[in-house]
């Protein structure tokens, strides 16, 4: 509002009374309320009472007198200017009010210019900040903590949408506004404004239209952000429509509390408002409250109750009491100088020389904001951006004609059934677990919890958008014969609407063509276009999709799942080679042949199972190597070697053998697919084209869905389902087995080191006693060799001495030690 018109026309109306009333020992302040209302006759005489119990006590103001002249607005915007231009102009340091954050935003540009402190405990809208109007203090919890409180009861209670009904001024959309922003991080939203225009007696068919709007739609969680004579209107018509009845959740901010407390609810008014949830500022117990309580039927004659606004109207006078104090205590004197700038305003010249800036303002405001007292409000002290200290309201139900408490709300613990002064001296804990009120006797007296949304009362049906497929029918189709939409998702959806607590009417709609799969993208876009409510169908959730819609609890497992045709491979004459790959089958092969020799040279001189003509010992030989793979061999072996050598083959033959027969059995035996996409990796690396096969956005009918889908779950209905639709035989989840899955021979290579090393081992041990047998046998040989007998017919006489059988060797030894025989000759002597 400009102030270059309301200087000049303030002033005509003030000159006829502006005087001078300075006078020695009087301190004046000033009140400006409108005291037809609740609150400005509580606060009146809360007022009044401060006044005089300050004035009593001399040690506050050292014998000096605080003089309270109180104006009274009668709801007018103008009158209330009208008296803070009084005010200013009689020498008052400081004014309680406005009533309304509308006028506080116009007078506080006043007390700026001229450094009054103004001061209020009922206009609490905040966005009225310090920076902008340094000389307006606001001694009660802003409005901005009871919204925040109201925002956390909402979530508490798991809703949301709401709809929200407020009278339109700065103090109440503000509020609003700001319930939209918390509520918006919290994935909740207000979804329909009802405003009602301020005036002194709102239009009851305003209300009455806006209402009738609200009842055709889906949320039930109502706030109401107004005035007291506007609020009990609203309830009065909301009950009059069957509105203040079951499924409704009505919140009303603290006007409705402190009407209640202050006043005797007429009946009809207390059957509207039964059940509604309200907070109430939050006052600690204390004997001085006590006090006071048990003194105000004597001070109000029984006039009018009591309510936290006139806790806080007593605490504001004496917050200025305490605060001239403190200003006199300094050697401060009150003094009043004109303000030059004002006599010369758009070129006129103008008689406001009545107008004086109070020259010691700026420290009384000093004073103000560091003040740090307990009144009957309980410990008062100013934040640094001016607000109080440890806000918190009681959270109240309206049964009957008054209230049962349910719990508590502080900035600081959040929902609490313990009052908010016991948990300051706990660790904060605002987590949702912590959280907690208690149970609540809701609109319809039911303590059931309302749902918080309904289907609209407008007769129409809700639109399912269904995918007209022309593959893979069994998730959805259309008969043809009976003309129903029918399918494995049709029957979840069916079973899932029968387990909510309400009727959900409805229609299915195909989406497509009928040729081809639609695109099911397109078919969720149709959702948030308004084409359709919600879609039913085997819909993947990915996610570009879950950012423009909600899904429902998924009802089929989720995963990769790669579809490809059945392509039986016939067995072949040559099957049986599948399991190794052919590099195995030469290593395998090579080592059979390898141990029949091994055992051989192991077993040659000491068992004659392995001697004989040439052709008998290699059939020994084949028939040992390739009978070790059955443990079938019937030669034994004698020597120490060859046993190991042979318990270490038989080893690797079992591994190999068990291996081999399970590799054969599932080739034999499993049904195989055939693809080339194996996984993510291939499919992501094919050009084969990749195919993508929900409720509108904070759609609370998808909740309530998806709880009905894990009942179906968990009562083992859906599992039913999924047997009459999803035929196992028909697709289903079949290894594959492809030429990679083939034992290789790096499975095995570990084994075959071994068995070669200690194959390797036990010939050299066999050679080296051998080479020691015969230098023992035939000395002669080292002699010979001295001579220049050549290193071959020295090998072959080795060769020949280990062809020759142990117990030969041993008797030509016994007889070369009686001097009988010579040995190495190949003959005796």
């Amino acid at each position: 509002m400009s102030l270059t018109w309301l200087y000049p026309v303030s002033i005509l109306f003030l000159a006829g009374f502006s005087e001078e009333i300075q006078q020695s020992g009087v301190i004046n302040i000033g009140s400006i309320l409108s005291f037809g209302t609740i609150n400005g006759r509580v606060a009146k005489i809360a007022m009044t009472a401060a006044v005089e119990d300050v004035n009593s006590d001399s040690s506050v103001l050292g014998g000096r007198k605080l003089v309270l002249s109180m104006h009274d607005s009668n709801y007018s915007g103008f009158l209330d200017i009208m008296g803070a231009l009084q005010y200013m102009e009689t020498d008052t340091v400081a004014i309680i009010g406005p009533q309304t954050s509308v006028m506080a935003h116009v007078i506080a540009h006043f007390a700026n210019e001229l450094h009054v402190p103004l001061l209020s405990f009922t206009a609490l809208d905040p966005s009225i900040t310090p920076f902008q109007y340094p000389y307006f203090i606001q001694t009660a919890p802003t409005d901005l903590y009871q919204i925040a409180a109201i925002a956390d009861m909402i979530s508490y209670f798991g809703y949301r949408e709401v709809i929200a009904i407020f009278t339109d001024d700065d103090k109440n959309r503000n509020g609003i506004t700001i319930l939209g922003d918390i509520l918006a991080e919290r994935r909740a939203k207000i979804s329909y404004k009802a405003t009602i225009p301020p005036e002194p007696a709102p239009i009851r068919d305003h209300v009455m239209e806006e209402l009738l709007n609200i009842r055709m739609m889906e949320p039930r969680v109502i706030v109401v952000n107004t005035y007291t004579k506007t609020g009990f209107m609203v309830f009065d018509i909301a009950q009059n429509l069957g509105m203040v009845d079951k499924g409704y959740v009505w919140i009303a901010t603290n006007w409705l509390s402190a009407a209640m407390d202050a006043t005797q609810i007429l009946p009809d008014t207390a059957n509207s408002i039964q059940g509604v949830l309200t907070l109430r500022l939050h006052i600690p117990d204390s004997k001085r409250k006590r006090a006071f309580a048990s003194r105000w039927n004597k001070l109000s004659n029984g006039s009018i109750g009591l309510n936290t606004y006139g806790l806080y109207a007593y605490d504001t006078v004496w917050i200025i009491a305490n605060a001239v104090k403190l200003f006199l205590a300094h050697g401060s004197t009150i003094s009043f100088s004109n303000y030059s700038s004002l006599n010369v305003l758009g070129g006129r010249v103008l008689n406001l020389s009545a107008l004086s800036i109070f020259d010691g303002g700026q420290m009384l405001l000093s004073n103000i904001v560091q003040t740090n007292m307990r009144g009957l409000t309980g410990p008062i002290e100013f934040n640094p951006d001016r607000s109080m200290k440890r806000p918190a309201y009681d959270i109240l139900n309206v049964i009957g004609n008054g209230f049962r408490q349910i719990g508590y709300w502080s900035n600081y613990s959040g929902l609490s059934v313990d009052p908010p002064e016991t948990l300051y001296s706990r660790q904060a804990n605002r987590s949702s677990s912590n959280q907690k009120l208690y149970g609540v006797l809701w609109p319809g007296k039911t303590e059931v919890k309302p749902r918080g949304w309904v289907f609209p009362n407008n007769g129409k049906r809700l639109r399912i958008g269904v995918p007209n497929r022309v593959s893979y029918k069994d998730f959805v189709s259309l008969d043809n014969h009976t003309g129903l939409i029918h399918g494995y998702c049709i029957d979840v959806f069916l079973a899932a609407i029968k387990l909510l607590p309400y009727a959900v009417p409805h229609e299915f709609i195909l989406f497509g063509d009928g040729l081809k799969n639609p695109s099911y993208t397109e078919l969720v876009r149709m959702i948030t276009s308004n084409v359709f409510d919600a879609a039913v169908g085997d819909i993947a959730i990915v996610a570009n999709r879950t950012k423009i819609v909600d899904f429902t609890q998924p009802y089929i497992e989720s995963g990769l799942v790669v579809v490809v045709p059945v392509r039986k491979l016939h067995s072949s004459a040559w099957a049986f080679l599948r399991p190794f790959t052919p590099s195995m089958w030469g290593v395998t092969a090579a080592f059979f042949l390898l141990v029949g020799v091994v055992v051989w040279i192991l077993e040659h001189r000491v068992n004659n199972e392995f001697r004989g003509p040439l052709k008998k010992q290699l059939v020994t030989l084949l028939w040992f190597s390739f009978s070790t793979m059955f443990f079938a061999q019937r030669e034994n072996t004698m020597s120490t070697l060859g046993r190991i050598v042979l318990i270490i083959w038989l080893f690797v033959v079992l591994i190999i053998n068990s291996s081999y027969t399970a590799s054969l059995t599932s080739i034999l035996t499993v049904q195989q697919l055939s693809s080339s996409i194996n996984g993510i990796e291939s499919l992501i690396t094919s050009n084969d084209p990749i195919g993508f096969q929900a409720f509108p956005r904070d759609s609370p009918l998808a909740i309530d869905m998806s709880t009905a889908i894990l009942s179906l779950s968990e009562n083992g209905e859906l599992q039913k389902i999924d047997d009459k639709w999803l035929n196992k035989s028909m697709c289903g989840p079949q290894p594959q087995i492809s030429q990679s899955d083939q034992l290789n021979l790096e499975s095995f290579w570990g084994l075959f080191l071994v068995c070669g090393v200690a194959f390797l081992i036990a010939l050299l041990v066999y050679f080296w006693l051998m080479f020691c047998k015969f230098k023992q046998h035939c000395p002669e040989t080292s002699e010979s060799s001295r001579f220049g007998s050549s290193y071959s017919a020295h090998f072959q006489r080795f060769l020949s001495f280990v062809d020759q059988k142990e117990e030969v060797t041993s008797n030509r030894l016994k007889r070369k030690r009686t001097g009988n025989s010579t040995v190495c000759q190949g003959k005796e002597t």
